[in-house]
């Protein structure tokens, strides 16, 4: 039965996301411009298996079967939350990349650059190449659809520009102070995400002192002579208990980085 319950858990942590199966066939075909060419991604492992698989070999090395199955689950849920982590990283990369080359296109603006030069020197000035990509596509053809992007802080500030863009164009205003409205807005947002994942910081600290501590009752309980990892491992009632004590600790680390997430958005 537990056995059964571990693979049912284990076969939802591992079902596809249709969302990022999606991106992943977006991304497979290359149009090149003038070349008619296709690019084929390479296929890779998701780093929840791979810390999945890891997890469940050393586990599966050092103890029971039980705990090969639970380390596998924790191993998948830790991959999860590290994947999630780095799309969000690189989220924030990808609107400070935005913010910066926002600047530099305002500047050669009221310079009294045209438009096509001001759009070159803010592509040079973006760190990141999908950012200055979709920023010269939303400067140079507004009126095209910008291609589906995984953010909507970004997709939102490019709409911005492209609105600005034939703003300008059919009214003649000046398209650098709708860009310096669209880099303060994201300057200020920046700032307010770095308020709150400051003021987060100590519930998040709580969260992960609060996940060590059964770690920390497991090495009293050997100091003191009582054994619990042979009852929790070689017992009935111990493997009820265990099974039951990763799921709940699983579930407040997952719930409590749901609710900071929710608090720094």
């Amino acid at each position: 039965m537990t056995g059964a319950l571990l693979a049912a858990a284990l076969a939802m942590l591992l079902w596809p996301d249709p969302r990022a199966l999606r991106r992943a066939r977006l991304r497979t075909v290359g149009v090149g411009t003038g070349r008619g060419l296709l690019r084929s991604a390479t296929p890779s492992l998701p780093v929840p298996v791979i810390a999945g698989v890891a997890a469940t070999a050393v586990a599966a090395l050092l103890s029971t079967p039980l705990v090969a199955g639970l380390s596998a689950l924790a191993g998948i849920v830790g991959g999860r939350s590290w994947v999630v982590r780095q799309r969000a990283r690189r989220a924030e990369d990808r609107l400070r990349s935005l913010t910066e080359a926002l600047g530099a296109l305002g500047a050669e603006l009221r310079s009294g650059r045209s438009v096509d030069a001001a759009t070159d020197a803010a592509v040079a000035a973006c760190a990141d190449e999908e950012c200055g990509t979709a920023l010269a596509r939303a400067l140079r053809a507004p009126g095209v659809p910008v291609p589906s992007v995984p953010d909507a802080d970004f997709a939102a500030a490019l709409d911005r520009v492209s609105a600005g863009v034939r703003l300008s164009a059919r009214t003649g205003c000046s398209l650098a102070a709708v860009v310096a409205a669209v880099e303060d807005d994201l300057r200020a947002r920046e700032r307010m995400r770095q308020e709150l994942r400051t003021a987060t910081a100590g519930p998040r600290a709580s969260a992960m002192l609060l996940a060590g501590l059964p770690v920390l009752g497991l090495a009293m309980g050997n100091g003191v002579g009582a054994d619990p990892w042979r009852v929790l491992t070689t017992t009935a009632t111990g493997q009820v208990l265990l099974v039951l004590g990763v799921a709940l600790e699983l579930a407040g680390l997952t719930w409590s980085g749901h609710l900071v997430r929710r608090a720094v958005r």
